[in-house]
């Protein structure tokens, strides 16, 4: 088996990341066992990302608690703060360090596994597939900061939280590194109670506050109907329930839900109808781009070969003369 194990570690092991030899390595300095725990706590031991979490907590909470009690001075490089120390100078102390464990010990008894609850993915049970997809549509990095995957750990979360009433839809979900998500909590003043109320907000007299034409597609956000006026067979308009005048205007969650029932209805046009070779994705914002309906929505057009002479520029043609270059 050893020479197996040398065999595999020296000339066949294909890795994309440290996992297995720091696997293998605990299972052997352990005597040929090893729990989940302890070989994920050694796995632990290389993610800067890890360390990084909880520097942003040391800073934000323990730190500035202990000092403000003046139990610890902060060590500064400029205006950094790069550590911290203890206001009286104190040598290796074993009464001190005993209390520590005992107050540690005392009260994870008391608490139990719910005080790391501040470091799961998501306040309650997301299921997996709503998270498999929420990560898919982010593309391996965090929606807010842009950083891959790779570099930080991803966070399934809430945009409006459960607990101000945001729903389990997949439009109410984002994939945040956990820093973005720690800095959202903590910083985060929006009165959410205001916000759900907003995507209420309705107009009367709005032809698409209150659409009188057949709902092809809906979900709490938004909905799609056929265009009144079709540039081409299949013309299709995605509109966001909430009174809103342009696309500029949108939450998050909206954008999220425009963009996943454009696929959807792309998905199921190109189904139906196998002539269609393209698409236009377009919307007007303001008078003078040419809305006339101020409640945004988004158009998708089928497109055709053949449909047009030339159809090369696209959108471009919104400007007569500039269409062709």
């Amino acid at each position: 088996m050893v020479d197996q194990l040398k065999t595999y570690l020296q000339s066949k092991m294909r890795m994309s990341h440290i996992y297995q030899p720091v696997m293998i390595r605990e299972l052997v300095r352990l005597g040929g066992r090893a729990t989940i725990d302890e070989i994920a706590a050694a796995l632990l031991a290389y993610d800067p990302s890890q360390v990084e979490y909880y520097a942003i907590r040391t800073k934000s909470m323990v730190g500035k608690v202990l000092t403000q009690n003046g139990i610890v001075s902060p060590v500064k490089d400029g205006r950094s703060i790069v550590g911290y120390e203890l206001n009286v100078p104190i040598s290796s102390n074993a009464e001190l360090i005993a209390l520590c464990n005992a107050k540690i010990d005392e009260y994870l008894e008391r608490r139990g596994r719910q005080v790391w609850d501040h470091r799961r993915r998501t306040s309650g049970y997301v299921p997996g597939t709503i998270r498999y997809e929420v990560l898919k549509r982010a593309r391996f990095r965090c929606e807010l900061c842009g950083i891959s995957a790779e570099d930080k750990a991803l966070e399934v979360d809430h945009i409006l939280p459960r607990n101000k009433g945001g729903s389990d839809e997949i439009t109410n979900f984002q994939a945040l590194c956990y820093s973005c998500n720690a800095t959202k909590r903590d910083r985060d003043d929006a009165d959410f109670r205001e916000m759900a109320d907003g995507y209420k907000v309705r107009e009367d007299g709005c032809i698409f506050c209150h659409p009188d034409r057949e709902i092809l597609l809906e979900d709490d956000l938004c909905y799609a109907i056929r265009d009144g006026f079709a540039v081409t067979p299949g013309h299709t308009l995605v509109i966001p329930k909430r009174h809103v005048a342009d696309y500029f205007g949108l939450y998050q969650p909206e954008l999220n839900a425009v963009n996943r029932l454009l696929h959807q209805l792309r998905e199921q046009l190109k189904a139906e109808d196998a002539t269609i070779s393209g698409f236009n994705v377009g919307m007007n914002a303001g008078a003078s781009a040419g809305q006339t309906v101020f409640h945004c929505h988004i158009h998708l057009i089928p497109r055709r070969d053949g449909d047009v002479e030339n159809p090369r520029g696209g959108v471009r043609g919104a400007i007569p003369g500039k269409q062709s270059y």
